[in-house]
């Protein structure tokens, strides 16, 4: 099968590989679509671990062999779940971890991964009705939060980015209120001891950037006893935090993250069936497609962000 892999920092090449080998517990599927995941932006870029190296992994694609166990999943399903090294023709995942994708929704905006990552930092998140609820950071994982959100029933949402492009779709999607980071108001930061009792931040601070501006903001923006929702994936060195704020606001501070298999593919379900509801949009989000010897420019193009860009998608024919 032809696979792109990653040889050194942003050169990935196209190489014949053999096609994953089929265990008794196993779903082979023919990769038709595969997100590109700011999760492997550094490792792209440039990072310690070793070359070459297999990438993608949010995977959607048609089944074309199961493994002798197999009971549910039969070949020609569409299906969805958690895979590896999904920038490849076909790839290979235990049955537990594959899910149908329903009727009627097309592969490149069926991605379970990711909505398997923003159900569960949504169900995780503590959010009451009426609460006031700011999101810091608005690429793909961060519009998906946002609509998350919206349906837990704040009263208001405030959208954070420096992108007017990005504010605009945030409006779309049900924010009450966007700006750019440094014409955040005053209100909704809480930095000094004097605020306490004054009105001041929010109750849910959503930190979906990946970057140390977005998480010092969030960090200001909630107030005393309020909820830090981190989403972002961290990646490229250590973060530095204000502790002595976090300390005498008494944070609530979540990791969204979430590594359990089994709960992962709970979250798929749910995200699968809120956007076949239409109650999640994910196909306005992907605004652009590579082919699979394109891996590099669609990495690029994540980092950049070239007017438009949300989401990139290698379409593997």
């Amino acid at each position: 099968m032809k696979q792109s892999i990653l040889i050194e920092p942003q050169h990935s090449r196209i190489e014949e590989r053999a096609t994953p080998p089929l265990g008794i517990d196993d779903v082979l599927v023919k990769v038709k679509a595969c997100g590109v995941c700011a999760s492997e932006l550094h490792g792209w870029h440039g990072d310690s671990g070793p070359y070459p190296r297999a990438m993608g992994h949010e995977v959607a694609g048609e089944v074309v062999a199961v493994g002798a166990n197999v009971r549910d999943i039969r070949p020609g399903a569409a299906v969805t779940g958690l895979f590896q090294g999904g920038f490849a023709e076909f790839a290979v995942t235990r049955a537990p971890y594959v899910i149908p994708i329903p009727a009627g929704i097309g592969y490149e905006i069926a991605l379970g991964e990711p909505l398997s990552c923003i159900l569960s930092g949504a169900r995780r998140t503590r959010v009451e009705p009426g609460d006031v609820v700011a999101i810091v950071g608005l690429g793909f994982m961060g519009l998906l939060m946002l609509q998350a959100i919206h349906l837990r029933g704040p009263a208001r949402i405030i959208a954070i980015d420096p992108r007017a492009e990005a504010l605009a779709l945030a409006q779309r999607f049900g924010a009450d209120e966007v700006y750019r980071p440094e014409q955040t108001p005053e209100r909704y930061r809480m930095t000094e001891w004097s605020q306490l009792g004054g009105g001041y931040g929010v109750d849910v601070a959503i930190e979906a950037s990946g970057t140390q501006a977005g998480l010092t903001l969030a960090g200001e923006l909630a107030h005393e006893h309020g909820v830090l929702s981190i989403v972002g994936y961290h990646q490229g060195g250590p973060r530095q935090v204000d502790m002595q704020l976090w300390n005498w606001k008494a944070l609530e501070v979540l990791n969204a993250h979430e590594r359990r298999a089994d709960y992962q593919m709970d979250c798929m379900r749910r995200g699968l069936a809120l956007l076949a509801a239409g109650k999640l949009d994910t196909a306005t989000l992907v605004t652009h497609r590579f082919g699979l010897d394109q891996v590099d420019d669609a990495f690029r193009a994540l980092l950049t962000k070239p007017a438009g860009f949300v989401k990139a998608v290698i379409t593997v024919s």
